[in-house]
């Protein structure tokens, strides 16, 4: 990914010079402290793509891409409230390493902060990139509800799971690729395309996400080993095994889910015996594919010479094929 250097050199290098600042001190260090746990910058750097992909200025995209990933690191520590995660990013999360209220207040700040960054948009293009954040950040919003509705539900299927993860996942990927291209200030029909390539490209990455949750190796992944099954997640490796399981296999996943393992590991181990015997990860991989072949396709439609796609083909190939 050398390629792309350049723009996380810009979004690192932003992010730097403009560490957040205010008092009471307690208020703004949990902001800082998670930025500073980095991750992939995916959003930001998907916006400066698009942005550099459509001919555009990619200095005047910096901004609105680091409002981007500020919401994106927002949704992150109200999240890992809400499902009692001990770590993000392999480090204490913001509401273990100081407390509940504090985390909850600072995730508020957060997401004024990152309304401040979609504000530095520049020209006519800022109505529409705010009209673009606001729908994606209340989508986000009602797809992190569905998560949390579908856990005092037993008949959760499989396509309200993918809505879900559209909502809650795959929008802010779409919203990151289609404000670089109306900074770009590109035709509606081809930042529509990227909004949807984002869509297609952020379910398949959800879909390996919940692969790498339960296959993956935690220390590289930097989340809790198979923290999906401890917190009884519907994610589609479980609605899967449900809806292929025998009466046998379907009485070993209830025996585990819904019920708090006094050994972690063994809970652990139970569910993965049947998702191995059912071939949840392979089902899982493919479904993964179709989404990301789906964005291929849009891709290719989108009017800009083949050449100056191929980063994002690049960026996307490297999302398809991250560690496991």
């Amino acid at each position: 990914m050398e390629e792309l250097s350049r723009y996380q050199q810009l979004i690192e290098n932003m992010l730097e010079r403009h560490r957040f600042e205010g008092k009471p001190a307690n208020l703004y260090d949990p902001l800082n402290y998670l930025m500073g746990l980095g991750g992939k910058r995916l959003r930001p750097m998907l916006t400066l793509i698009a942005c550099d992909m459509m001919h555009g200025d990619i200095g005047k995209a910096v901004m609105p891409a680091i409002g981007l990933e500020v919401f994106h690191n927002f949704t992150l520590m109200h999240d890992d409230i809400m499902d009692e995660a001990p770590l993000r990013r392999g480090s204490e999360t913001v509401h273990m390493k100081w407390n509940m209220p504090t985390a909850i207040l600072s995730g508020d700040l957060m997401l004024v902060k990152a309304y401040e960054w979609m504000m530095m948009s520049e020209g006519l293009t800022r109505i529409k990139i705010l009209e673009t954040f606001n729908k994606t950040a209340t989508e986000v919003c009602e797809g992190q509800q569905f998560d949390m509705d579908f856990e005092s539900r037993d008949d959760v299927t499989v396509p309200e799971y993918l809505k879900m993860i559209e909502l809650k996942t795959a929008v802010l990927l779409g919203c990151a690729l289609k404000v670089g291209a109306l900074v770009a200030e590109a035709d509606e029909s081809d930042a529509d395309l990227l909004y949807d390539f984002g869509i297609s490209t952020g379910i398949g990455f959800q879909l390996m996400d919940d692969i790498l949750d339960v296959f993956g190796d935690a220390s590289k992944v930097g989340k809790q080993d198979a923290g999906d099954i401890l917190a009884d997640k519907k994610t589609f490796l479980l609605l899967e095994a449900y809806a292929r399981a025998d009466e046998s296999q379907k009485r070993e996943l209830n025996r585990w889910i819904g019920h708090k393992a006094h050994d972690p590991k063994t809970k652990i181990d139970a569910v993965k015996a049947v998702y191995k015997v059912l071939n949840i990860e392979e089902i899982a991989r493919q479904k993964a594919n179709e989404y990301f072949m789906k964005a291929e396709h849009l891709l290719d439609a989108v009017k800009v010479e083949s050449s100056r796609k191929q980063k994002l083909r690049n960026y996307a190939e490297y999302l398809k094929n991250r560690i496991s």
